[in-house]
């Protein structure tokens, strides 16, 4: 005899008690016994125990539990007599399945039916106001709290905190945090989680360190939320000394931990103790999964996380997407756009997040057709007018370089919000249309869009193009009156901004205010001394980036190079050079062997950079050869000049360059002849010399002046 046959025998027999169906229906919701707690249902109903509001309000909240909405909505619709509790228990249900609308409407009706909602209520309704981002409701809530006398209410308190922090306005959650006699584990974790959530990775460890101060035990959520912070800013020995903590206390083994563990290592790339912690964890959910997979393609392990993928007893569609999203940022875009139709054919429900990682393969040219293709497949699914697809469609367009596609979907979007409007500034900014980028950002303020910290990080990007010192300042003036907490980005573009805009003095003060700074933070101050012609403070600042454990990349080691080329520092710079390879394992790219020309040109040494051009792998441009022309004109070398000067116009005949340095190397000489025959053969083949131009900033407008 089954067990459930067993219950209703036993059921039958007896004459139970209501707190005994009540006890066996928690026991039901406790053990997700959904089977159960039906027969249950049907033997109250049998036996005329309903309509009975304490019963009535179980079986709502046991549905709800059980993963049976609609079977709890029908309960509650048959509630004659009901109470707070019922409605309460129904607005918990909806949240719990993600009908955050739906929730908030309920209470809506319970307040019109004059039900006065109690600290239960409150804290169950108020994740719709955060999950919707839909402050101003938040704010009714919080006035009815203090109305109603539970302002003090420290559970009541943590859910307006994360209500708060959810909608953004994180000022106000800090607020009623420090306002809090005695925060809990809670409060604190919620708190962290707001900073964290809103971009402020920095706060959210800084509150974490507090709190540890304050003789608080952090849970395995704090735990989770503080290593998440430290995989955003890639802070490895920060992130080292919290898995010490939770080891200490005893989360050791946690998934959760564990998972975040995993996806911490991962961020910071140092992919074997990722997987050492991955290979540990003992009953592995399926995130366990999802986030190793994600760890590999994000340091481009493409193999292994293949063959994880291939392994997993379980896939739902974070695990397609995380393979989808590896192939992606490691530029296998076939690979990418396959899996993404095998998810199809495997019967997996795509989501929205699967055309995030798939629109994201497409990030150049190259490949324009390709996110073409998937932008026909979003329209097929009706997905064309959401904000967030929208967004990632145009940031695809944007990398591929057709900023008139991406600018005709921002302007058909039906609704835009912060973050389109700030991925269209970031589209001109980053294509080279700065004038555009500050354009579109007043456009954005004067329809009362107010910015956030990536859309200032993107104005600023296009300040420093521009060289625009006044507007830079200004906006800087705008992040402080708005009271923006600046994270590593916004210091980062900061100190990229003033740098570029000749205040090397503020770009400096800026770069000590970064409390964590990343390798872009660190790339931009190098790059600040390199081009003021500072090669020593550029030097001993990348022996400090390495001191402090920050790994260079690539673009780290062109900001050396230069500042070496710039000071005439030639053994520094080929030490470095040499170093890439041997210690960095960074293959040397076209801007790297551009920089060593660029530094054995200006030293004299000619003929080392032409060997340089011969021997590399990368076929020369005109650039590099315009390089060496260059430094044969100051070093008086006309013969290797001339050499480079047809190798430049193999390349590019209309190149009107080696025409000009030629003809002054030749006058320079007193080869008069020389000079007259360079005149003739830019007449004879029509080439023009281009007039000269600057940008000139005039009460924050830019004009070409010639």
């Amino acid at each position: 005899m089954s067990r459930g046959s067993r219950l209703k025998e036993t059921l039958t027999i007896l004459h139970v008690d209501l707190s005994v169906y009540i006890s066996l229906l928690h026991d039901c919701t406790s053990n997700r016994a959904l089977s159960k707690g039906k027969l249950l249902h049907a033997h109250i109903t049998q036996i005329g125990k309903l309509p009975y509001t304490y019963l009535e309000n179980a079986l709502v909240n046991m549905y709800a539990k059980c993963g049976s909405l609609p079977d709890a909505h029908r309960v509650f619709d048959q509630i004659t007599r009901r109470t707070l509790v019922s409605w309460t228990v129904m607005i918990g249900a909806y949240n719990r399945h993600g009908y955050a609308e739906a929730a908030l409407t309920l209470f809506q009706q319970m307040q019109r039916l004059g039900v006065q909602a109690n600290h239960f209520t409150f804290t169950t309704v108020l994740p719709s106001c955060g999950h919707l981002a839909l402050l101003e409701h938040g704010r009714r809530i919080h006035t009815q709290i203090i109305t109603s006398g539970f302002q003090s209410d420290v559970v009541v308190v943590n859910a307006l905190i994360d209500m708060y922090a959810k909608c953004g306005n994180i000022e106000n959650a800090r607020s009623l945090f420090e306002k809090m006699a005695d925060p809990n584990v809670v409060s604190w974790t919620t708190m962290i989680g707001g900073y964290a959530k809103n971009g402020h990775a920095e706060e959210a460890l800084k509150y974490f360190s507090q709190m540890q101060k304050a003789g608080v035990i952090p849970n395995s959520n704090t735990f989770v939320t503080a290593l998440s912070s430290c995989a955003n800013l890639a802070t490895l020995e920060q992130g080292m000394q919290i898995h010490g903590k939770a080891i200490k206390i005893g989360y050791e083994y946690d998934v959760f931990v564990s998972n975040a563990l995993v996806d911490m290592y991962a961020k910071c790339e140092i992919i074997k103790i990722a997987r050492s912690v991955f290979d540990k964890i003992s009953q592995r959910d399926v995130v366990s999964w999802n986030v190793m997979i994600a760890g590999y393609g994000y340091n481009g392990h493409i193999d292994e996380a293949l063959k994880l993928f291939l392994e997993m007893p379980e896939k739902d569609a974070i695990s397609w997407n995380s393979m989808i999203a590896a192939y992606a940022k490691n530029g296998y875009v076939q690979e990418a756009l396959k899996l993404f139709y095998d998810m199809q054919l495997a019967g997996v429900e795509r989501t929205l997040n699967t055309f995030f990682s798939v629109l994201s393969a497409c990030d150049n040219a190259a490949v324009l057709k390709q996110g073409m293709t998937i932008h026909e497949e979003i329209i097929k699914n009706g997905l064309q007018f959401n904000v967030h697809v929208g967004t990632a469609l145009i940031e695809m367009y944007a990398k591929c370089g057709s900023l008139v596609l991406a600018r005709n979907i921002f302007d058909n979007l039906h609704q835009r919000n912060v973050v389109s409007w700030t991925a269209m500034i970031a589209a001109y900014a980053q294509n080279g249309q700065a004038e555009e980028a500050l354009q579109l950002f007043r456009q954005m303020q004067l329809a009362g869009v107010k910015p956030n910290l990536k859309t200032f990080t993107s104005a600023l990007t296009a300040c420093a193009n521009l060289a625009a010192l006044e507007q830079g300042k200004e906006i800087h003036k705008e992040i402080i009156r708005n009271r923006f907490k600046s994270d590593v980005f916004l210091g980062s573009a900061l100190v990229d901004m003033y740098a570029k805009c000749g205040s090397l003095e503020h770009a400096r003060d800026e770069f000590y205010k970064i409390c964590y700074p990343n390798v872009v933070s660190w790339n931009a101050m190098i790059a600040g001394y390199a081009m003021h012609g500072h090669g020593k403070e550029a030097l001993q600042l990348f022996e400090q980036m390495q001191l402090s454990g920050m790994k260079p990349d690539n673009v780290t080691f062109i900001s050396v190079l230069s500042a070496c080329c710039h000071g005439g520092l030639v053994k520094e710079g080929c030490q470095y050079f040499d170093s890439m390879n041997q210690y960095y394992h960074i293959a040397p790219t076209r801007e790297h062997y551009g920089c060593m020309i660029d530094l054995l040109g200006r030293a004299g040494r000619l003929y080392e950079a032409h060997d340089l051009i011969n021997k590399m792998p990368i076929k020369p441009d005109t650039s590099m050869w315009g390089c060496l022309l260059a430094a044969c004109r100051t070093h008086n070398n006309i013969e290797l000049g001339e050499y480079a000067a047809g190798r430049i116009l193999e390349l590019d005949p209309e190149n009107t360059t080696p025409y000009v340095l030629l003809s002054n190397m030749y006058s320079e000489d007193g080869r008069w002849d020389g000079t007259e025959e360079m005149r003739k053969m830019m007449k004879d083949r029509g080439v023009k010399k281009k007039p000269g131009c600057s940008w000139i900033e005039i009460n924050n407008r830019y004009t070409l002046s010639f």
